[in-house]
């Protein structure tokens, strides 16, 4: 009886742990990139756009794994913050782009946009755009982090 009951405990914390999840997300910014494993740091491994089907396969923390719909080699990690369980309908008709899309399906459209500039007139725009724009690879990225002992934001 003991072995029995030892026997379904394990069974049951072994069931538990596995955090396997299999269902169809999808790429909710302009561009996701994969990666090996479940770290911002670690190597990239693809790359999937906005509104690109996937199967989540097991989550950590705050890390997806994920396989492509479309091409079922194309698998690794994203980050659970770029995607969504709500569908994605991109329409070229709609003379959007992919990074309009993204922002629009978060809330924040170009009527939103236009009724915070109205709200908060006194704020320079193009300062906001050049900022958006700065890209820091990786490496130097690490160095810095390294340098000034900062945590490397892989907490779960």
């Amino acid at each position: 009886m003991k072995r029995a009951l030892i026997a379904l405990t394990l069974g049951a914390a072994v069931l538990y742990a596995a955090p396997s999840v299999k269902k169809t997300m999808y790429v909710a910014v302009k561009k996701a990139e994969l990666r090996v494993s479940a770290s911002f740091f670690a190597r990239k491994k693809g790359a999937l756009s906005y509104g690109e089907t996937v199967t989540a396969l097991q989550e950590d923390g705050k890390w997806t794994q994920v396989r492509s719909a479309s091409n079922a080699a194309l698998s690794g990690w994203l980050s659970s913050a770029d995607l969504t369980s709500k569908r994605i309908i991109a329409s070229s008709a709609t003379g959007a782009s992919a990074q309009e899309l993204a922002l629009a399906g978060k809330g924040f459209d170009q009527e939103v946009e236009n009724a915070y500039k109205k709200q908060k007139s006194d704020l320079n725009y193009k300062d906001i755009d050049a900022i958006e724009s700065v890209s820091v690879p990786n490496n130097q990225l690490l160095t810095f982090l390294n340098e000034g002992r900062l945590a490397k934001g892989n907490k779960r």
